[in-house]
């Protein structure tokens, strides 16, 4: 998952960045083959937009590179005044370990789910 976070100081810069996501959306998801879909989130009193993309791996990123509009519309921000910080975050492990320290294991949940039999027993228990 990819979080970027847009400081627009103002309306117009907020709307811009808006529209940029519309148009860059669509040519990221032509170009790069592991772009699962992306949202962004308003945080209208703050001037804000989060950015929230997923991917199925974290090498597919790279592919943001064949889009010419990605490309492009990154360097505008700067160029605007509009202040930017960017996170990557990945899988750190089953939720139940991560919360309450139990040895739980999973399936990741952006990869298929193991079909073996501990799956086939869960499910006619």
């Amino acid at each position: 998952m990819v979080i970027t976070r847009f400081e627009c100081h103002g309306l117009a810069r907020l709307f811009l960045v808006l529209a940029m996501h519309v148009r860059i959306k669509r040519e990221v998801r032509r170009v790069a083959k592991d772009f699962l879909g992306a949202t962004t989130v308003v945080l209208w009193r703050e001037r804000v937009v989060l950015s929230i993309s997923l991917w199925r791996r974290l090498d597919g990123v790279y592919d943001m590179g064949g889009s010419n509009r990605h490309i492009v519309a990154s360097r505008r921000p700067a160029r605007l005044g509009i202040s930017t910080a960017c996170g990557i975050y990945t899988y750190a492990g089953d939720w139940r370990r991560l919360m309450f320290g139990t040895a739980a294991e999973a399936d990741e949940p952006l990869r298929p789910i193991a079909d073996d039999l501990v799956h086939t027993e869960r499910s006619t228990s």
